[in-house]
């Protein structure tokens, strides 16, 4: 009968081992999880952070184009106007 009871006590031991090993995988599974899920989030934002950065510098360059080549005209203009005098 003791011997039964220790067999017994032994068993319940190994398998609450086993359950809580794995509730921790799983804990684990998760936390990897949401691990993945946040890199991910901030690896969108900063592609699209990237993107806007490169519409605004693209922007900026044509205005800069733009305005070259009005001032340009105008010179262009500004020496005609001269040599007509």
């Amino acid at each position: 009968k003791e011997e039964r009871k220790k067999e017994r006590k032994k068993e319940r031991k190994k398998e609450r081992k086993k359950e809580r090993k794995k509730e921790r995988k799983k804990e684990r599974k998760k936390e990897r999880k949401k691990e993945r899920e946040r890199k991910k989030g901030r690896k969108e934002g900063r592609k699209k952070e990237r993107k806007k950065e490169r519409k605004k510098k693209r922007k900026k360059e044509k205005e800069r184009k733009k305005k070259r080549k009005k001032e340009r005209k105008e010179g262009r203009k500004k020496e005609r106007k001269k040599k007509r005098k």
